[in-house]
């Protein structure tokens, strides 16, 4: 024969019947062990000496009676709190139940699944909340990987069908290789060592493991070799590069080519975002957990629903804009990766649309670390 199995509404209903009838049965065997002596006691008191045939036949109209009442009362007690652990076991269960239904239909990949308000209490409801919020997540997450996935693919498919066409024309004698073939097939296969190298970039630096080589760092020497190195690429596009460098900065204890990593970044992500005749401002000055490096530019700006996830792999405000354009999609989340593996933080404002862009590194400074 198959066990009974039951569900929380009949364990809690069969936990709560336990807990009555072991209730009237204590309540019985006190009353009738107990009852009997007390109503003789009292009896003796009040009338004095009975006649011993006369007190029997009183005890027994007393414990007759109290039977019967003692167990109209108790048959009738049960039922009720039956018929309330019933209706609790119920309401109990029942949000319970939803719960393990939506969490089976996460695991199916129905994202969009969310549990009401059972209001049963602030347990319940902070149960259901941290459920709504995983599968939020959860949604968010696969979201992102599905786009990680098509937008892997429209960077792949580019170079890969350029050197596929050119090998094939080759083959078919159409292409006689000469400079020009050998420039466009290191050009293209330069793209796809690029973007390996960024996906295993981004990838060690959220998995931790970066191998930070840290040292005691001036936060200006680290502004003015960022910008020196940016500044012929935006001499060449007409583009104004100004830094401004608070005097007496604390140092940072930071990975000197990480750090640097971070402002090439950014400044590269401004460049490409600014018109000509734009200006970029890198700002270095004192924070109250730190040190704070900004770089604000006066380009086309992010509209308010893509900031939240500009620091995303492979997330792009503009889907129009291809790698050459608008850049992997990976260079910010690199950006996040490197600056929370130095224990600081990184954050974007923009008015919206043509207002430009403010991207602020906060980093710690080595007098707070000790």
């Amino acid at each position: 024969m198959r066990r009974l199995r039951l569900g929380l509404a009949g364990r809690l209903f069969a936990a709560q019947a336990l807990v009555v009838l072991t209730g009237s049965v204590t309540l019985g065997l006190v009353t009738a062990a107990v009852g009997p002596a007390i109503f003789h006691n009292h009896l003796s008191q009040f009338a004095g000496h009975v006649d011993p045939a006369a007190a029997r036949h009183v005890e027994e109209a007393y414990a007759s009676a109290s039977a019967v009442s003692l167990t109209v009362a108790l048959f009738a007690a049960l039922f009720a709190a039956l018929a309330v652990s019933a209706y609790v076991a119920r309401r109990v269960a029942h949000p319970v139940s939803q719960l393990a239904a939506a969490a089976e239909d996460i695991a199916d990949g129905r994202y969009g699944t969310r549990v009401a308000a059972p209001g049963l209490g602030e347990d319940f409801e902070t149960v259901v909340a941290a459920f709504n919020a995983m599968a939020g997540r959860l949604a968010e997450v696969e979201a992102t990987r599905q786009r990680l996935l098509a937008d892997l693919g429209h960077e792949l498919r580019t170079p890969v069908a350029t050197i596929e066409a050119y090998v094939d024309a080759a083959e078919d004698g159409v292409l006689v290789p000469d400079e020009d073939t050998w420039a466009v097939l290191r050009a293209q296969t330069g793209r796809l060592r690029r973007l390996t190298e960024d996906i295993a970039a981004v990838s060690r630096a959220e998995e931790h493991q970066l191998n930070l080589q840290r040292r005691h760092v001036a936060v200006a020497d680290l502004v003015e070799a960022a910008v020196a190195a940016a500044r012929p690429r935006y001499l060449d596009k007409g583009i104004t590069l100004a830094e401004q460098v608070t005097a007496e900065l604390p140092q940072i204890h930071a990975d000197l080519e990480r750090i640097g990593q971070v402002l090439g970044n950014l400044l590269d992500n401004a460049l490409r975002h600014t018109p000509a005749g734009g200006t970029v401002t890198v700002t270095a000055d004192r924070d109250p957990t730190g040190v704070r490096v900004t770089v604000a530019d006066t380009g086309e700006g992010i509209a308010a629903e893509h900031l939240p996830h500009i620091f995303e792999r492979f997330y792009r405000a503009d889907t129009a804009r291809d790698r050459t354009r608008g850049g992997s999609g990976i260079g910010l989340a690199i950006v996040r990766a490197i600056i929370t593996e130095h224990g600081g933080r990184v954050t974007a404002h923009s008015g919206g649309p043509e207002t430009g862009t403010t991207f602020v590194v906060t980093l710690p400074a080595v007098d707070e670390r000790r």
